[in-house]
């Protein structure tokens, strides 16, 4: 199933465009707490007008994309184990250990908004669900939306009281967290990471029962042959794209209207819904592709390098932002979105460039030929 390889490279570098305003704002991961990196609001400057669609297009969806593919993957490797008649979980509880662990080491020594953490954990109880039955894993299903539809009306009634309360907070990331990455050694970033890591691992906590949605509406989508390149995949595909979009872009554009007051709601309420509606319109497309061209060769060889390139794009975003490396997110913070915006598009290239030629020479990306190593030994 090729599409699913150019879904992948889609995803990973769509979570780019949203991660990409955190390495680049003041405090970097630090802001993420006080809201001044996630949040934006839109302003009638042709700047202004640039940042906020390319970061509304962004946010939110390709993290709940890349969330259904991971379920997609997970379908796949249960249909591999009972095809060959092995036990479930069996060696998947190693491949979701091996994710737990990466992603541990990515959070502490490069971004500490990684996904990968909460993804292993999600995978092992979702897993294990598929061993269920079928009427079972929709019950599941269900009950998982119904928690998070609770959670975010929850999360956003806060959030209104709040501000009804005490007016809008402002604040945005102090001095010394703006000083720590603009200034700050490696090992002190390390630190604050440690040193705060039950706040900057508090997102998937809050999402977890989103997580095991999407995970499951991976499996179901895959099961139905929304991949598939045959009449009926192509069938699901419009379907996604015309009650995706239909549904979720005017949501979401409303809870942006909203304002800080209703981003939880946005990001991961309106936002999975358009998520759907990307991976329908991108299928429609890749159907009307004859030939593939290199923009296709790329998205497939970082969607097949998927695991390597997430990490390497934050480890270039690290380097070029803070202060250990070039310290552009201080030195170019005058100078709008534009730059931030060419940092993408450059790491973008290099991620292209770099899978196309890694491929030509393995089979696998760095790390995916690490994890297969350690899973057959």
């Amino acid at each position: 199933m090729p599409l699913l390889d150019v879904l992948r490279g889609v995803a990973i570098l769509g979570t780019l465009m949203t991660n990409v305003w955190l390495f680049a704002a003041p405090g970097a991961e630090a802001g993420v707490l006080k809201g001044s990196a996630a949040m934006w609001t839109f302003d009638a400057s042709w700047s202004g007008v640039a940042e906020g669609t390319f970061r509304f297009l962004a946010d939110g969806k390709f993290l709940s994309m890349l969330t259904i593919l991971f379920g997609v993957g997970l379908a796949i490797q249960f249909q591999s184990a009972a095809k060959r008649g092995r036990t479930w979980p069996g060696r998947y509880k190693w491949r979701a250990l091996f994710l737990f662990v990466e992603g541990t080491v990515h959070f502490v020594f490069v971004f500490a908004w990684d996904v990968l953490m909460g993804y292993a954990v999600v995978a092992l109880l979702v897993a294990w669900q598929l061993t269920r039955t079928a009427r079972t894993q929709r019950v599941l299903m269900g009950a998982a939306a119904a928690v998070h539809v609770a959670v975010l009306a929850l999360l956003t009634a806060a959030a209104l009281g709040s501000a009804s309360g005490q007016g809008s907070s402002g604040g945005g990331a102090g001095a010394e967290a703006v000083a720590l990455y603009a200034e700050g050694s490696y090992p002190e970033q390390i630190a604050f990471r440690l040193h705060n890591a039950i706040g900057l691992r508090i997102e998937p906590v809050i999402s977890f029962a989103l997580l095991v949605f999407l995970f499951h509406l991976g499996v179901r989508l895959f099961r139905a042959g929304a991949f598939a390149p045959d009449a009926n995949g192509r069938r699901i595909r419009r379907r996604m794209c015309v009650w995706g979009l239909g549904l979720g872009l005017p949501l979401n554009a409303l809870t942006a209207a909203g304002g800080s007051d209703f981003y939880m709601l946005g990001r991961y309420g309106a936002a999975p819904v358009v998520a759907i509606g990307y991976m329908g319109l991108i299928g429609l497309i890749v159907d009307r592709v004859r030939r593939p061209g290199p923009l296709t060769a790329g998205l497939s060889a970082v969607g097949r390098t998927a695991l390597s390139c997430y990490v390497f794009q934050n480890v270039l975003c690290m380097l070029a932002c803070y202060g250990i490396g070039l310290g552009l997110a201080a030195r170019w913070a005058d100078h709008g979105p534009w730059w931030v915006m060419g940092l993408w598009a450059v790491v973008c290239v290099v991620l292209f460039t770099g899978a196309r030629l890694w491929l030509r020479h393995f089979e696998h990306g760095p790390l995916e030929t690490v994890q297969k190593r350690l899973l057959r030994a």
